[in-house]
């Protein structure tokens, strides 16, 4: 990895440290060169910063310092997420002086990021989701992909989520699947009138496809489905059921949590739906009992009318 920076005369108090550091996460943690470059160029610009602010040593720094630096950083034209990535470099720089002792605590860790923009996708309206699911083909492609535009937008499942489905996760009976989301953390989802039926029916045809495991959606060779698959039907069927919209798995999942929060107005059950505060950074993850996130669901949701 090269080591060309231009260090002008800074404090070594300040250099040297974040070379020990750099050398752990090159020799240690083994960090890819990307990220070991991205690593010393955020640090090297917190060591100049540090010294405009006449900071010689990193013991001097505190959280009205980190603040200030970020700041600098901000007025100097870094968006938001720029001065997240900075922050955390930051935080982990000062994690490891805590760990070596040369620190007694992390001055970092009480600075919050930047609030970054959100990208949202536009949501498609309930007629164009009738439309788009008005499937009339029958052959076992058709079917399979049916069942996962409903399960998809029934439940609000990320692209991950849906391919990572197995049969096993199912409960037909109750209307209800297992999930296994981000960080590996499992969710108990219900499941509406709609894709229970598509489910069914799709359970029907599935062998025809010679599934090679328990993956609930497989492709045409009886392997699970891949991410990009699903990406490239769904949005053929979107053109097939001539909508005028482009059609993504995400368009799905943000088109649910949106016509759930304009049906029931409950924030914290749409959120534990989705896995996440998906739709507010702020707001606390809350966790609530099945039987109201149900009931929410089937109260509100287009497509569920669950049936016993």
């Amino acid at each position: 990895m090269s080591t060309q920076q231009t260090h002008f005369n800074y404090s070594e108090l300040l250099t040297q440290p974040v070379e020990q550091f750099l050398l752990y996460l090159k020799s240690e943690r083994q960090l890819s060169l990307n990220t070991q470059v991205n690593y010393r160029r955020q640090l090297y610009a917190l060591i100049k910063l540090a010294s405009e602010i006449e900071i010689s040593c990193w013991q001097n720094v505190d959280s009205s310092a980190v603040r200030l630096m970020i700041g600098r950083s901000k007025r100097e034209g870094l968006n938001a997420s720029s001065l997240a990535l900075r922050l955390s470099s930051l935080r982990s720089f000062f994690n490891w002086m805590v760990n070596q002792k040369q620190l007694n605590a992390n001055p970092a860790k009480g600075v919050l990021n930047p609030k970054q923009g959100r990208h949202l996708p536009k949501n498609i309206n309930v007629d164009d989701i009738n439309q788009l699911m008005d499937i009339k083909y029958n052959d076992p492609l058709s079917v399979r992909d049916r069942t996962m535009l409903e399960v998809m937008y029934g439940s609000g499942l990320r692209l991950s989520e849906l391919v990572n489905l197995n049969c096993k996760t199912l409960n037909l009976i109750d209307g209800e699947v297992r999930v296994i989301g981000k960080g590996s953390k499992e969710r108990k989802l219900p499941l509406g009138r709609e894709s229970i039926k598509w489910l069914r029916h799709w359970l029907s045809m599935r062998d025809f496809l010679s599934p090679q495991d328990d993956a609930l959606f497989i492709s045409k060779l009886g392997k699970r489905i891949s991410p990009r698959n699903v990406e490239k039907r769904f949005a053929q069927w979107g053109i097939k059921q001539g909508l005028s919209v482009h059609i993504h798995p995400h368009k799905l999942r943000h088109s649910f949590a949106t016509h759930m929060l304009e049906s029931s107005g409950d924030l914290r059950a749409v959120q534990e739906l989705l896995g996440h505060a998906d739709l507010s950074t702020t707001q606390v993850y809350t966790h609530l009992d099945f039987s109201h996130l149900a009931n929410v669901y089937d109260s509100a949701h287009p497509r569920a009318k669950r049936g016993k």
